[in-house]
């Protein structure tokens, strides 16, 4: 166990701590400017009183939960998979074009990304002007359509690592399984849903938790192509705990709605690791 030990203290003092000052924040009427910000009070639970009262914060948590099942549960993955068995049964041109310009979305920094998709859905931008040669109006996507727009922002930026995780994965399912299925007259559908997936269902299970966790935390997307907007259409819980935090100066507020967003995450990986759970071999 001695060699554990240092890990252990790490793990407490950048990952435990931060959580446990996160919590006690969450429960203090902290502010980020005046009186309370030197001298916090502790007020128990009345900032999550206030919070599950709140009409915005019903709506941010509706918005997160759409947001992570649409881009990160379903798109994400689906698109990754789907790309991965392409990647698996194309020729070394096909699989060289796709994967470059799928990895490119991943491997931009975050900001990079979020300003070149707000061009892109801008009404000016290269969706519109492409939609224009088709003889379609040109329309404003952040605008009338935003939690659309970065569901697909997000789909594009995090498809590379569903992707890359299930190439990998799909190259350790043994070919004799395919084989023997294959021979006693499966088909191709088949073969995948019944002797392929659930091969590879650590795999499914593990970037399904890392995907849903990197989605539920997303901000910096967001905030520069629509910034919450219009109103709050687009405003999930990072973005409503930033604005509370640093808009509002509402600290105290602010740290109790990250506190939220932590305890879904923990529920997101309860899910996966009971219904996901793999078998004993």
């Amino acid at each position: 166990m001695l060699p554990l030990v240092p890990a252990v203290l790490l793990l407490a003092a950048f990952m435990l701590g931060p959580i446990v000052y996160s919590l006690y924040g969450s429960l203090t009427d902290r502010a980020l400017t005046g009186p309370r910000a030197a001298n916090p009070q502790f007020i128990g639970l009345d900032n999550y009183i206030e919070l599950f009262g709140s009409a915005d914060f019903w709506n941010a948590l509706v918005l997160t939960v759409v947001f992570v099942l649409a881009s990160a549960v379903i798109g994400q993955n689906v698109l990754g998979m789907l790309l991965a068995v392409l990647m698996r049964t194309s020729s070394t041109v096909v699989r060289s074009l796709v994967s470059g310009i799928v990895v490119l979305a991943w491997v931009l920094p975050e900001i990079v990304a979020a300003f070149a998709l707000y061009a892109f859905f801008s009404k000016d931008g290269t969706l519109n002007a492409a939609l224009s040669w088709f003889g379609a109006e040109q329309t404003a996507w952040l605008y009338h359509l935003p939690m659309l727009s970065v569901i697909i922002a997000n789909i594009w930026r995090g498809t590379a690592f569903s992707m890359l995780v299930y190439n990998a994965a799909l190259a350790e399912v043994p070919p004799d399984l395919i084989e023997a299925a294959t021979i006693d007259g499966a088909s191709a559908w088949q073969r995948f849903t019944q002797v392929t997936l659930p091969v590879i269902r650590r795999s499914i299970s593990t970037n399904l938790l890392l995907t849903t966790l990197q989605t539920l935390g997303v901000f910096t997307l967001i905030w520069v192509m629509t910034g919450g907007g219009p109103g709050t259409a687009s405003a999930t819980l990072p973005v409503l705990a930033y604005q509370e935090a640093f808009k509002f100066a509402q600290v105290g507020y602010g740290t109790a709605i990250a506190t939220v967003t932590l305890l879904i995450g923990a529920v997101f990986s309860i899910i996966y690791i009971r219904v996901l759970k793999p078998e004993v071999d």
